[in-house]
């Protein structure tokens, strides 16, 4: 798992597999779900990342314990 962020964007990538996208799912206005072609998650967008996950810094340590998802889709 390789968690990004860029600060410009206000937005976090956490990459959990290195193969392709296949196709998104937008659970939320700014929460989107990377799927591969093997049916599993690739990878999660996480836009307005500072308001979404609490980040207070510029390079923020990230702390996925802080993330309160409003919507989950059960695929």
């Amino acid at each position: 798992m390789k968690v990004t962020y860029d600060p410009e964007a206000d937005a976090v990538y956490i990459t959990l597999k290195g193969h392709g996208v296949d196709h998104t799912v937008r659970i939320g206005p700014d929460i989107a779900i990377d799927y591969g072609p093997d049916g599993e998650i690739h990878g999660i967008e996480i836009l307005a990342a500072s308001e979404h996950l609490g980040l207070t810094s510029p390079e923020p340590d990230i702390i996925l314990e802080n993330f309160k998802p409003k919507l989950l889709l059960k695929r």
